[in-house]
This record gives C-alpha cells, sequence and structure tokens, in this order.
C-alpha cells in the first residue's frame, strides 16, 4: 500500500493549498475501468457538479470506459455541468496521479469546454 500511500499524501497537499485560496475545485479520480470528476464549491465545499464514465450522458459517447477517449468524453461533460451551475474558473485538483494520460486528456477537454485554470 506504500503507492496508494504515496498518492493520498501529495493529493492531501494540494488540497490544502486549494483550500487556502478559498477557489472552486474539479477534482479527479481514476481507477482501471472509470474516471470521476467533480467540481466542489471553494465556500461550502458542497460538490456543484459531478460525472463519471458510469453516468449515461458519458456512456452513450463512449465505448470502453478505462481510456484517453473515455477522459475526453468526461471532461467535456463536467465542463458543461460546471458552467451550467455558473462556474468558470476552477484550481484542478489531480488527487496526487500523475498529469498525463487519462487525467490530462481530462484536463485538456475540459479547457477546450470553458473552464478555465
Amino acid at each position: 500500500m506504500v503507492k496508494k500511500e504515496s498518492r493520498i499524501r501529495r493529493s492531501r497537499r494540494a488540497r490544502a493549498k486549494i483550500a487556502s485560496l478559498g477557489a472552486n475545485r474539479l477534482s479527479v479520480h481514476r481507477t482501471a475501468r472509470h474516471t470521476y470528476a467533480q467540481v466542489f464549491s471553494g465556500e461550502t465545499g458542497k460538490v456543484v457538479a459531478a460525472t463519471s464514465t458510469l453516468s449515461a450522458d458519458v456512456k452513450k459517447e463512449i465505448k470502453y470506459s478505462g481510456n484517453v477517449d473515455a477522459a475526453t468524453a468526461v471532461g467535456k461533460v463536467i465542463a458543461e455541468k460546471a458552467k451550467a451551475a455558473g462556474i468558470e474558473v476552477v484550481a484542478f485538483d489531480r488527487s496526487g496521479f500523475k498529469y498525463h494520460g487519462r487525467v490530462k486528456a481530462l484536463a485538456d477537454s475540459a479547457r477546450e469546454n470553458g473552464l478555465k485554470f
């Protein structure tokens, strides 16, 4: 469990910094089969928008849920939901995961669809 503990420690540092800024937070989590994204409010910490590869609106766009194409679809949908909730600017919380592959694809897709971070 050393690898998971290291990731959680990295995520704690990033979340502490984002919390001190009081910014809205786009949090990403990935597993081998799925990718999840949530937007948290900066003031209250409540979930404002959420989606994943398990959501019906994402499932119809993808063939397989554990690849870069699926993460791109999740990024597009989370950006649309956040903009509908009135959020344009977020801080990107990668939850201790490396910024490459699916995490990067989700971030790039969210940027292309109107989120700023």
